[in-house]
């Protein structure tokens, strides 16, 4: 026992010298193990007289294949060492269990390179009863399930250290009928997992220049340009595509005026609010801002409050009378804080009882450097 003991540990050993000259981490990972296992029931038997030393080292070899970072199937070779007794009729009996298993894994990774891990799988055991120190010779095989838990910490990307338990069931005799174990196996094992991630190596600079051309000298290399046929004239976003403001045209309704004190709309002005819904059933992308004014006569807040009835008035008559969609049409009061003509004559109130009215619209007219 104690040679293939130190056989698992040179194998073991020899991991990381196995490495697949991959230049990523591949699925495939192989390891090895030693540690102590323990039988039961093993002097608490019936059949036992004396109890004996026990060799209680075991060993195993696996190779694994993940399905990715949390899950994957695994096979492997397993010693799970012997136990001693002499028996009622003073015959010694040397027994152990040995064979392949196959079984699934799952991690969890948690906190920084370590990871819970859980098993579940079976052992094609051969259970060898060297009685009378070999001279009573018998065995017998079967399939025992066994699970099993561990926690481990990889030193680097391919190798992990990892503390395991394992309890296997029902590892009996049925031919001869005369063992029924149990076992609870201890140990540490290191595994490798093939392959490695590398930094790029270093490029040429030609190459570089090459990857951070700009070709069409907008400022943003090829490799991030998105519209890589702007103007060089051109300001753009992070994406090298042109950026662009939004133009605004105004359009004067100068002969909508109203009456002192009135926001009634005069029947001459409806000629001038037709030509502005032309406008805008031209133009389905622009939008309206009516604007109301007021001339200096009376109390601040009346007059703000009249020039925003006169913007609403109109504002209805586009909505209503010609079927300018409301969304396109904002109406604002501005009182007497814009007037046209200073002053406080008969001809500044007159030019001052106003509409205006600012169209405006998104037309891609180019940001220039």
């Amino acid at each position: 026992m104690m040679k293939n003991t130190v056989k698992a540990l040179f194998l073991t050993s020899m991991l990381p010298f196995a490495a697949s000259a991959a230049q990523e981490l591949t699925p495939w990972y192989v390891g090895g193990g030693v540690g102590i296992n323990n039988y039961e029931p093993n002097c608490d038997q019936k059949t036992m007289k004396i109890c004996g030393e026990d060799d209680p080292y075991a060993w195993d070899l696996n190779g694994g294949y993940l399905f990715n970072d949390y899950f994957g199937i695994e096979l492997g070779y397993r010693d799970l060492g012997q136990a001693t007794w002499v028996d009622y009729s003073n015959k010694l009996n040397d027994v152990g269990a040995r064979g392949f298993t196959l079984g699934l894994v799952g991690f969890y990774p948690f906190a920084d390179n370590w990871s819970l891990s859980a098993e579940a799988g079976a052992m094609n055991y051969l259970l060898r009863n060297k009685k009378q120190w070999n001279t009573e010779y018998y065995s017998d095989k079967g399939i025992a399930p066994f699970v099993g838990a561990g926690i481990g910490y990889n030193f680097t990307e391919n190798m992990k250290l990892a503390v395991k338990y394992r309890r296997y069931e029902n590892l009996d005799d049925d031919k001869w009928n005369t063992l029924a174990l149990e076992s609870n196996y201890w140990g540490l094992e290191l595994s490798y997992r093939f392959g490695r991630t590398v930094a790029a190596a270093p490029v040429a600079a030609a190459a570089v220049a090459a990857v951070d051309a700009d070709s069409d000298n907008d400022g943003v290399v090829d490799r991030l340009d998105k519209c890589p046929d702007t103007l060089s004239s051109h300001k753009v976003d992070s994406n090298g595509c042109t950026e662009y403001k939004t133009v605004t045209t105004k359009h004067d309704l100068g002969g909508i005026l109203f009456n002192n004190n009135s926001s009634v709309i005069k029947q001459e002005s409806y000629a001038e609010i037709e030509k502005l819904a032309d406008y805008l059933k031209a133009h389905p992308e622009h939008t309206v801002a009516i604007e109301g004014h007021a001339s200096n006569v009376g109390a601040a807040d009346y007059n703000m409050a009249l020039s925003e009835r006169r913007a609403n008035a109109v504002a209805e008559v586009l909505e209503t009378k010609y079927g300018i969609s409301g969304n396109r049409i904002e109406a604002v009061g501005y009182g007497v804080t814009k007037p046209i003509v200073e002053g406080n004559s008969a001809e500044a109130n007159k030019q001052n009882r106003r509409i205006e009215a600012i169209v405006s619209s998104t037309e891609k007219a180019p940001v220039l450097k």
